[in-house]
């Protein structure tokens, strides 16, 4: 072994020691903090967002500063354990891209716990069985989740956190697998995701739209003929071969997740804000709703309408803005919006995503 070897190695075991102390020492300071809050909120999202931006800006490298919040997320994971395990609910079966982003913002050691629905991860929440929750809200090629939408209009839940999860879909069949596909099973915004890959390469095949990837790469793990479009945690869940890697339309394909809970957020620093509003019945009502956000430069950055179910043709739009409801333009734009709509609801302010 060359002189430099040992001398790299045995430098690196000097600094896992290191590192295995001050965790140890972090570890020490929370359950402290634990102990002084005596029942209070264990999990803050704003101080979260801020310690990982702050460790992404100190970062000096070579990891990038996206590797190191992931390190740091996981630390502050088994650190809040210590304090109380969080349980979150997720749009399960095990497996989904939903669960992927609830350990991505929460860390392994919480507990994440699928629901068999998108409205059973609300009910979960509401009825305390869950601490959080953790549902899909769009996707950058397939639009809208219209039920976390409608979910978010009836619920008292707020929205204290968002996560965007990078999502790469794989074609999937059963080991061994070498006939003829018959039928695709996937979730419908995967299907959307992967449309123009299908009209290629899987041009007469059958396309089913099931509650979920997962429950799509469990029948493909129990028929020869058929085939699942999934990630990779899927896979390795149900032992599937990728027959195809990557075979989502946009390489930049991204879902947004929202992280639900009894409470917001405090202020982070780099907040968004999410409403929900109606507009009176009147010529130039819409026009009017979104002029006090130009009034006090709050930059609106999403804009989707949707039925009310309340009478016909009668619709409310989810806004998403830059900024928390505290913040004195946003509280400002906020009030007249209040006097000027039929329908104000906040949905939540919240520390944009990090990583």
């Amino acid at each position: 072994m060359s002189d430099d070897l040992q001398r790299h190695r045995a430098a690196i075991d000097a600094i896992d020691d290191e590192i295995v102390r001050l965790v140890s020492e972090r570890a020490a300071h929370a359950r402290a903090i634990g102990e002084i809050k005596g029942g209070g909120l264990i999990y803050r999202p704003e101080r979260e967002a801020q310690i990982l931006r702050r460790v992404q800006e100190i970062n000096p490298g070579p990891l990038s500063g996206e590797s190191v919040a992931r390190l740091m997320r996981e630390v502050m994971s088994a650190c809040l354990a210590l304090e109380k395990p969080l349980t979150v609910a997720y749009l399960g079966p095990q497996g989904t891209f939903t669960q992927a982003a609830a350990q991505k913002h929460f860390g392994h050691a919480a507990h994440t716990r699928a629901s068999a629905s998108i409205d059973d991860v609300f009910r979960e929440v509401e009825a305390g069985t869950a601490d959080y929750g953790v549902v899909p809200v769009e996707n950058s090629t397939g639009g809208a989740v219209g039920t976390t939408l409608d979910r978010l209009l009836q619920t008292p839940l707020k929205i204290c956190g968002e996560v965007d999860l990078r999502v790469h879909q794989f074609l999937l069949r059963k080991p061994g697998a070498t006939g003829a596909v018959t039928k695709v099973y996937s979730h419908a915004q995967s299907l959307v995701q992967c449309h123009e890959w299908l009209n290629r390469t899987l041009p007469a095949t059958e396309r089913v739209a099931v509650v979920s990837n997962a429950e799509a790469a469990r029948l493909a793990s129990e028929n020869d003929s058929v085939a699942a479009i999934a990630g990779e945690t899927a896979a390795e869940l149900y032992g599937l071969d990728k027959v195809a890697d990557n075979i989502e339309d946009k390489p930049d394909n991204t879902t947004r997740f929202l992280v639900i809970g009894q409470h917001d957020s405090a202020p982070s620093g780099r907040d968004k804000t999410s409403l929900v509003m109606s507009a009176k019945n009147r010529p130039g009502a819409v026009y009017d709703l979104l002029t006090p956000l130009a009034r006090h430069e709050v930059s609106m950055t999403k804009l989707e309408s949707r039925p009310s179910r309340i009478g016909l043709w009668d619709y409310v739009f989810f806004v998403d803005i830059d900024g928390h409801r505290e913040d004195p333009r946003v509280a400002q734009a906020l009030a007249e919006l209040g006097d000027k709509s039929s329908l104000l609801k906040i949905l939540g302010s919240y520390p944009a995503a990090v990583i």
